[in-house]
């Protein structure tokens, strides 16, 4: 897998996973939740939005089922989920241990460790 990069605006947030915290953006001024982390809200435009954490639970809103890899390394099939958050955001993730991907699916938090200590977050059932 190749290097993610971060920068300062997503450095909190990447350590948030090392200790397997999903965090979003949430704005003092007008309350939105936003994901990935940004340097303005996206709903008013404030500066620093705060991170805080979430539930870890969503709903499927959609998906693909990956049967060609993007690289030899990459075990097919996969699936990548559109989840949208309990807390409103949406986050583009993959499925984990799910055998039949449908919209409306309830999912909770798993996490894929990466190999500096961070840990991408990832979905899977809760059925």
């Amino acid at each position: 897998m190749a290097e993610i990069p971060e920068d300062e605006v997503t450095a909190p947030w990447w350590d948030a996973t090392r200790s397997r915290q999903l965090m979003v953006q949430r704005c003092a001024r007008c309350g939105l939740a936003q994901l990935p982390p940004r340097v303005l809200c996206t709903g008013c435009g404030s500066a620093a939005p705060r991170l805080e954490p979430v539930t870890g639970r969503g709903v499927v809103d959609s998906y693909t089922v990956i049967h060609r890899a993007p690289d030899p390394a990459v075990a097919v099939p996969y699936t990548v989920a559109r989840v949208r958050l309990a807390e409103g955001p949406i986050l583009l993730t993959a499925l984990i241990d799910v055998t039949e991907p449908r919209c409306d699916l309830p999912v909770t938090l798993a996490w894929r460790p990466l190999p500096d200590g961070r840990a991408l977050p990832v979905f899977t059932t809760e059925e």
